[in-house]
């Protein structure tokens, strides 16, 4: 060894790792000391969420001190909520501790490295963004409340495996060429019966557009409309931010049009003299009413005297305490744009929905598609075909029905057990509930907060265009009843800590 090496037993207790120095602690309070400088460190963002801490040996002999020390600082974090034991994955930080410092600025939300998550906080601190879900994906949380989410753990691999090998054995080559703009006529077939049976549309096969879900429905519709002269599409308000991101995208204008408790204000539409409307008449986003009879009759008058209807059938199939609604398409053919797909039945992840549209319509929907990407794949479109064919399509509606109602139940529970003073709407279908309370807080703050401690929600303010009071649009379909019940429990603590803050 050379002489200008320091003597090992003379060696400070410091480590590498975030530059900890055993000699700081005080005495006694080795454990304390420790603990206290792990959540300073997550909480600057020195050790991020998802980031794994040392080895407890390997971290007590680098700061020499007894293994219990490391293995009791690291326990605290999980009793708090703050890292989770991975097994041989070691222990890995899952939230940010507790705390309300101030406001993030609009430079510290604008600041994050491409391909880095934003930090919780300045997600949430200027208006959404159009890449601001997948922000907010991209943040690691223990719970994840956000809408829109299906139960992907549900999605029937065995019966999808038995169906693609039963295709791909019996497909002729010439068949995985280039298909129908359209899309695959088994398919078409496939779903102008579900259609039928399910939501009460009468559609011919030929009607029928394939789209890479509801998403690309809209751009072909925006594509066409502007290209016939209509510039601006209604939404209703409060209505999907998602939704208005895609339209205006493309280069429509989104007026909104109030939403109360009997659906869209339909003589607010008229008032606002737009050509189009964009409305979610069988379960609402986010709010959850159903169009009432009679604005479903007002809707249609709207149509009849030359107004255009798109018809998103959000969450139409996922009911539970009411009758099923029929489409508006099935009353109106020739004014209402009709958009569906299977990524809250089965899984986003596949890209497949369909579009139906007035004859005036569809020849130039079909170029816009052809134009777009000639076609979807064609193997989603025949296994999707046969499992509506065979019945175990149905079937797994009827399994999730079952599974979501019991979900959803558990988090009306929570809620009135958590945050007794807050209105719960939307609860007779769908994937999700709106909860609003009363305005002593910001629900941009109650989001942002819950998110440092790792808890996924939306604020209702994302899905409004017009000043509403707080609310939070959660989701249930994909999360367990224990962690639906922690992260609402997290949620009405987040509430109380702000009220305490702000009074």
């Amino acid at each position: 060894m050379s002489k200008d090496a320091p003597d090992e037993g003379s060696e400070p207790g410091a480590a590498d790792f975030l530059q900890l120095d055993a000699e700081e602690a005080p005495r006694g309070g080795l454990a304390d000391w420790l603990a206290a400088r792990l959540r300073q460190a997550v909480r600057d963002g020195r050790l991020p969420v998802g980031g794994r801490l040392p080895a407890t040996r390997v971290l007590a002999a680098e700061l020499r001190v007894s293994r219990g020390v490391v293995t009791e600082a690291y326990r605290r974090l999980v009793e708090d909520g703050h890292a989770a034991g991975r097994g041989r994955n070691g222990t890995v930080i899952v939230a940010a501790p507790v705390g309300v410092p101030g406001p993030a600025t609009t430079a510290d939300a604008r600041s994050a490295p491409p391909g880095r998550p934003p930090s919780p906080r300045a997600l949430f601190a200027v208006p959404p963004g159009p890449e601001v879900f997948e922000a907010l994906r991209s943040v690691p949380a223990r719970i994840d409340l956000s809408p829109g989410r299906p139960d992907l753990a549900a999605f029937p691999r065995a019966a999808w495996l038995r169906a693609e090998r039963a295709l791909l054995g019996g497909l002729a080559a010439p068949e995985l060429g280039y298909g129908d703009p359209h899309g695959a006529p088994r398919f078409r077939r496939a779903v102008a019966d579900w259609l039928a049976r399910n939501r009460g549309v009468r559609a011919e096969p030929e009607e029928i557009v394939v789209v890479g879900g509801v998403a690309q429905a809209l751009a072909l519709l925006a594509q066409v409309l502007r290209a016939r002269g209509t510039a601006e599409v209604a939404v209703e308000d409060p209505g999907s931010l998602g939704v208005r991101q895609q339209l205006s995208g493309w280069g429509m204008a989104t007026p909104p049009v109030p939403v109360d408790a009997d659906g869209l204000r339909v003589d607010a539409l008229r008032r606002s003299g737009a050509p189009a409307v964009l409305v979610t008449p069988a379960h609402q986003f986010p709010t959850g009413v159903v169009l009432s009879g009679h604005r479903r009759g007002q809707l249609v008058e709207w149509a009849a005297d030359g107004g255009l209807v798109v018809e998103d059938d959000y969450d139409a199939e996922h009911r539970y305490g009411r009758p099923p609604v029929a489409a508006l398409r099935s009353l109106l053919p020739d004014h209402v744009c009709y958009t569906g797909s299977v990524s809250k039945l089965l899984a986003p992840a596949l890209r497949v929905g369909w579009l139906l549209v007035p004859r005036h319509l569809h020849d130039d929907v079909v170029a816009a598609k052809r134009l777009t990407d000639l076609g979807n794949a064609l193997l989603p479109q025949l296994v999707l075909a046969r499992l509506m064919e065979s019945g175990d399509l149905e079937r797994h509606l009827r399994a999730l029905r079952r599974r979501h109602r019991r979900r959803r139940d558990v988090m009306i529970e929570a809620l009135a057990e958590h945050l007794p003073g807050a209105v719960v709407h939307g609860t007779a279908a769908g994937l999700h509930l709106l909860v609003t309370f009363d305005g002593r807080v910001r629900d941009t703050d109650v989001a942002a907060e819950a998110l440092v401690r790792g808890v996924k929600a939306q604020p209702l303010a994302w899905h409004a265009m017009r000043p509403t009071g707080p609310g939070l649009v959660l989701g249930y379909a994909a999360c367990t009843a224990t962690e639906i019940r922690e992260g609402v429990a997290v949620l009405a603590r987040v509430v109380r800590d702000l009220r305490r803050a702000g009074a």
